[in-house]
């Protein structure tokens, strides 16, 4: 059976979404957009 009281006290609640955008928007990961123009900006430079 579940205790509900016990799950609530390990509740953690997630981010809020203001706070996950700025997260998000903050990462400097490379994704597959930046790859892309990486790659069409060498292909246009080699002609």
């Amino acid at each position: 059976m579940i205790n509900f009281d016990e799950e609530l006290a390990k509740f953690k609640p997630s981010l809020e979404v203001d706070q996950t955008e700025n997260a998000i928007l903050s990462d400097k990961m490379t994704d597959i957009t930046d790859i892309m123009a990486e790659l069409l900006k060498e292909v246009k430079e080699q002609q």
